[in-house]
């Protein structure tokens, strides 16, 4: 290892690796490759956007030293956003929904974050709901912060910055199709929009959980109810700004089941443990590879580390409860 004195914790994020999954490769006689988030020292993908998002905001004058940072997440933009406040010291809140993985809470509060639990049963536009209570809060003080993810479109840049490039550069611009989940949409428009840029031709694919409304949208531009679904850290109940969906060549739909059975896949087929919204880009890899009459590049995201899911989707009474086997 190369000593550096000016290398700290926050500039250890990005520049993840970007590695062939050999097996999966073989699997669908397609070159299949992935970039491994959860390499940065968060766990996620969601560290890219932490920090950007946080930064912005400090050369704007939106956030000045001690403020408090609010923001509602399904865990990984909250950890996150709790490595970046430790190193710059901000105070953070965290809107989560009850039902999100214990150890995603646990690790939460060892950081010595405010986490707010709001039951994920209420209705999508009650107050006190997920996306609607972490707003709620922050228009009622004027010393907090809201950072909002879901329709800050710094979210979408931060990959367009970094991830794209990345990708781009690590591929050596060999890439026919990238795959990934549409969470708030920021990776996959983000990036997908960089590496357009690079070469038209690139498809960019996103995948939505059974339940959300941006698959229906997409196909008919219709807003369908949605629905409860398993799989953390992707889909939504509502339009947000960030999820541009106009940047997508396609769309494909995906099942708690299928995820979860796509996890263990991965698993199994490449020693890689990671969260169910993985298990999701390698269903849509497999589907998008069934369609296809060329050999082709493929490229796709493993989101976060299944160390995150060990009493959810690694765990057989929670699978079983859920009817998932």
């Amino acid at each position: 290892m190369i000593f550096n004195s000016n290398l700290n914790l926050l500039k250890a994020i990005g520049n993840t690796p970007c590695v062939k999954l050999e097996n999966i490769s073989k699997l669908t006689n397609h070159e299949v490759w992935a970039k491994l988030e959860f390499m940065n020292p968060g766990g996620s993908i969601k560290d890219r956007i932490a920090m950007y998002m946080v930064e912005k905001a400090e050369k704007e004058g939106k956030l000045k030293p001690g403020d408090t940072i609010i923001e509602n997440s399904s865990g990984n933009t909250a950890m996150g956003l709790a490595i970046v406040c430790r190193q710059k010291g901000y105070k953070l809140k965290i809107v989560i929904r009850n039902t999100t993985s214990k150890e995603k809470i646990k690790m939460l509060e060892i950081m010595g974050v405010d986490v707010i639990k709001v039951e994920a049963s209420l209705p999508p536009d009650h107050p006190d709901s997920y996306n609607n209570f972490a707003s709620k809060l922050a228009a009622n003080d004027p010393n907090v912060f809201y950072i909002d993810q879901h329709n800050n479109l710094d979210n979408n840049e931060a990959h367009y910055m970094s991830t794209g490039p990345e990708i781009w550069q690590q591929m050596n611009g060999r890439i026919d199709y990238f795959v990934a989940g549409v969470g708030t949409g920021g990776t996959c428009t983000g990036a997908g929009r960089y590496l357009k840029e690079k070469n038209p031709e690139i498809q960019v694919i996103g995948v939505d959980p059974v339940g959300s409304i941006f698959y229906d949208y997409f196909k008919t531009g219709k807003i369908v109810e949605s629905s409860r679904y398993l799989i953390e850290g992707l889909g939504d109940e509502f339009l947000i700004k960030t999820a541009q969906l106009e940047m997508l060549d396609d769309m494909i739909q995906v099942t708690d089941k299928q995820a979860i059975e796509n996890t263990f896949l991965l698993v199994a087929q490449e020693g890689i443990l990671s969260g169910g919204s993985s298990g999701a880009n390698i269903y849509g890899v497999l589907n998008l590879a069934k369609r296809l009459k060329e050999p082709s590049v493929i490229c796709t995201v493993i989101c976060d580390s299944g160390y995150k899911y060990l009493s959810t989707v690694y765990n057989d009474d929670w699978l079983t409860a859920n009817s998932m086997i």
